[in-house]
């Protein structure tokens, strides 16, 4: 039985500091926080724990815990920020990324496309985000297949889905029994809201959040999606 998810959202309360949205869902194991950071940045809050997806200096980390898991998806500069890393990572951090990504980045894991991994009470997928039809040129991709991750992040019985830099891909369709979602969409490197939407309808996770959208009308993506069941969730990721 699927846990009952309660979102709300609030905002951070430190004197000075941004408001940033924060959403608290519920699962089997306990409460469960999602923080927007900014464009794809993400900081996911559990049991104790804390996971960092995609740090990125243009985001405002001040204020928030270090992490005890990174996830990478890309080897681009607003995924994989060299910078930002050593404000977000402590002794022991682990570090979940593609091979691309580990090349420039010693110590961290490797997780291939298909791939899985549990860590403590966390199991981290690894799915294919890449482009098929979008490229800077002719014959060439921004997001090459099986270069990039995106993640399915699984606590408590509760399943996210980190879409990364992807266009709506096969295997974004095939996902199944996704509670909640990030899905990316801005011109040129991922997709338009319309395609967003259709690759949403497909795989119909519970609740989305459009994410990495900078540029984009949300409301062409929230309007493609009345009457589909998959509830439409807009935040500020560039407040």
């Amino acid at each position: 039985m699927k846990p009952f998810v309660l979102a709300a959202l609030a905002a951070a309360v430190c004197l000075g500091q941004p408001s940033r949205p924060v959403e608290t869902f519920q699962t089997k194991a306990g409460p469960l926080k999602v923080t927007a950071i900014r464009h794809a940045s993400v900081m996911i809050e559990a049991g104790g724990q804390v996971i960092h997806i995609d740090p990125w200096s243009q985001g405002n980390y001040d204020g928030l815990p270090v992490a005890d898991l990174i996830l990478i998806t890309d080897i681009h500069g607003d995924h994989l920020d060299l910078k930002i890393l050593p404000k977000v990572r402590k002794e022991g951090t682990v570090i979940v990324a593609p091979e691309a990504v580990a090349k420039t980045l010693p110590g961290a894991e490797v997780l291939a496309n298909g791939q899985s991994r549990t860590i403590g009470k966390w199991t981290i997928q690894a799915v294919p985000m890449y482009n098929e039809k979008r490229g800077p040129s002719e014959g060439k991709f921004f997001h090459d297949k099986g270069r990039g991750n995106g993640y399915v992040v699984s606590y408590g019985g509760l399943r996210l889905y980190f879409s990364g830099d992807s266009e709506g891909v096969a295997e974004m369709r095939a996902l199944r029994n996704i509670d909640v979602a990030f899905v990316a969409m801005n011109l040129p490197y991922t997709m338009p809201p319309e395609e967003a939407a259709e690759a949403v309808k497909a795989f119909h996770p519970r609740i989305v959040y459009p994410y990495h959208y900078r540029g984009s009308d949300l409301k062409v993506f929230e309007q493609a999606l009345a009457g589909s069941g998959v509830e439409v969730r807009i935040r500020d990721w560039y407040y």
